[in-house]
């Protein structure tokens, strides 16, 4: 977990933005030693909000079979198919 002072976004912008980049991970900001902001790169962010709409989409999906609301196979491959396809395309 990478956590900074947040006068260190404007001291040292460059070097958060690298390190957000090279680790692939969220930088923690505090102000007066409390958590403040969370800042990532745009390719982390837009993976995590992928993979979130995803999740979305299977904990449905999930509620759908305990809810007896079932499709054919062939739907269903269908469907996730196009889920997949979507979350790579982003």
């Amino acid at each position: 977990m990478n956590i900074k002072p947040s006068a260190a976004i404007r001291k040292n912008y460059n070097e958060i933005s690298a390190l957000c980049k090279q680790t692939k991970e969220p930088v923690y900001l505090t102000k007066n030693g409390e958590g403040d902001l969370v800042v990532m790169d745009l390719e982390t962010f837009a993976r995590r909000e992928n993979m979130l709409k995803l999740r979305e989409a299977l904990l449905k999906s999930e509620a759908d079979i305990q809810n007896n609301r079932v499709h054919t196979v062939a739907d269903t491959a269908a469907a996730m198919k196009r889920m997949i396809a979507e979350v790579a395309n982003g």
